[in-house]
C-alpha cells in the first residue's frame, strides 16, 4: 500500500477530512471520560523543527505519550539538519528508525523533499505555504460549536499567508465561501486561488469581507521570518484589525479564530479574542484532537 503524506489539505478529500473531524470529536470526548487509548504503542513519531512551535509541539508529544508511544524532538540548531544534511537523507534514516516524521519548516519544498524520499508517513506542522493541521482544529472546532461548515461563509482578514492559504483549501474541500480581505501587495497566492473551485473572493475591504460571515479568522500580522517587516506591516494593515466593531458586521453568532499567538492590539484587539464568540482556545486545544485522529488515520493508510 502507497504511504500517505499530509503536505496541504489536498492531500485529503472531503469525506476523509468528516471522518478525522468526527473522529477527533469522538477522541477528546473520551479523553474527558478519562479514556485514554494505546492507540500508538510503541509507535515513535520523529518531529524536525526549524521554527519554534508551542502548540505543534505540545500536541504531537502529548498524542504519543497518551497514546503511548514516544515523540522525538529534533531541532535544527541541534542535529544534523542544520549541519547541512539533505532532507533526503534526513528521511530515509528517520524513515529507519520511527513510524512516522512530522516536520516544522520554513520552504515547502522542504517537506516535500522529505515525503518524497520517506517511506514512513510525513506530516507538515507548518511551512511558510500551509498550515493543513492547524486547518483541521479549526474546521473541528467549527463543526463542535455550530455544525456542519458547508454552504457557511468565512471572513479572513490580513495576511494572504500560509493559513489564509489552507483556508483556500478548505473551502473547495468542505464547500464554504472565503472572503479574503488584505492589504494590495499582500493576497495570498494566486496559484492557490486558482485550485479553490471558485469558492474564493479576494478583497481590500475588511468590512465588506466581514458582512454577513459565520466565521471571522485572523492571524499575525509579520508571521515568523518576517521580523524585520515587523513595524512596517503594522501601519500596512493597521485597517484590517479585528475590532468588535468590525465584528459587529458579521452574523450575531458568528464565531472568531486565531491561530494563535495573538499579538493583542495589532492584528486583533483584546475586546475581541476574549468574547464569548471567540473560540480560540478550544481551537488550540483541538490540536491535539484533530492531530490524534490525523496520525492514527495515516499510520493506518500505510
Amino acid at each position: 500500500m502507497t504511504v500517505r503524506h499530509l503536505l496541504s489539505l489536498l492531500d485529503l478529500d472531503r469525506q476523509e477530512i468528516l471522518n478525522l473531524l468526527e473522529r477527533g470529536i469522538e477522541l477528546k470526548r473520551w479523553r474527558l471520560d478519562g479514556r485514554r487509548p494505546p492507540l500508538f504503542e510503541r509507535k515513535v513519531l520523529a518531529m524536525i523543527f526549524e521554527k519554534s512551535s508551542t502548540r505543534t509541539r505540545m500536541a504531537f508529544e502529548a498524542v504519543m505519550a497518551e497514546g503511548g508511544g514516544k515523540a522525538v524532538f529534533l531541532s535544527t540548531k541541534e542535529s544534523q539538519v542544520g549541519r547541512g544534511e539533505l532532507p533526503e537523507d534526513t528521511a530515509r534514516v528517520l524513515a529507519e528508525m520511527s513510524d512516522a516524521i512530522m516536520v516544522r519548516t520554513y520552504e515547502h519544498r522542504t517537506v516535500e523533499r522529505i515525503a518524497a524520499h520517506s517511506r514512513v508517513p510525513v506530516i507538515n506542522g507548518l511551512t511558510n505555504k500551509f498550515h493543513p493541521c492547524q486547518l483541521l482544529a479549526d474546521l473541528m472546532t467549527f463543526r463542535e460549536h455550530r455544525g456542519d461548515i458547508a454552504g457557511r461563509t468565512v471572513a479572513w482578514i490580513g495576511d494572504g499567508n500560509n493559513m489564509c492559504n489552507s483556508y483556500i483549501n478548505a473551502s473547495g474541500l468542505m464547500g464554504f465561501d472565503l472572503k479574503v480581505a488584505s492589504p494590495e501587495g499582500y493576497e495570498p497566492s494566486e496559484r492557490v486561488v486558482s485550485a479553490d473551485a471558485g469558492r474564493v473572493e479576494l478583497m481590500h475591504d475588511a468590512e465588506r469581507a466581514v458582512r454577513d460571515a459565520d466565521l471571522v479568522a485572523t492571524d499575525v500580522w509579520a508571521s515568523m521570518g518576517q521580523e524585520d517587516e515587523k513595524e512596517l506591516r503594522k501601519s500596512i494593515f493597521r485597517p484590517f484589525q479585528v475590532t468588535a466593531k468590525l465584528m459587529a458586521l458579521a452574523k450575531p453568532d458568528a464565531l472568531f479564530m486565531h491561530c494563535l499567538p495573538a499579538h493583542r492590539g495589532e492584528e486583533v484587539v483584546g475586546e475581541v479574542i476574549d468574547h464569548p464568540d471567540s473560540v480560540v482556545w478550544d481551537e488550540a486545544g483541538n490540536r491535539l484532537h484533530a492531530q490524534k485522529a490525523l496520525l492514527e488515520f495515516l499510520l493506518k493508510s500505510g
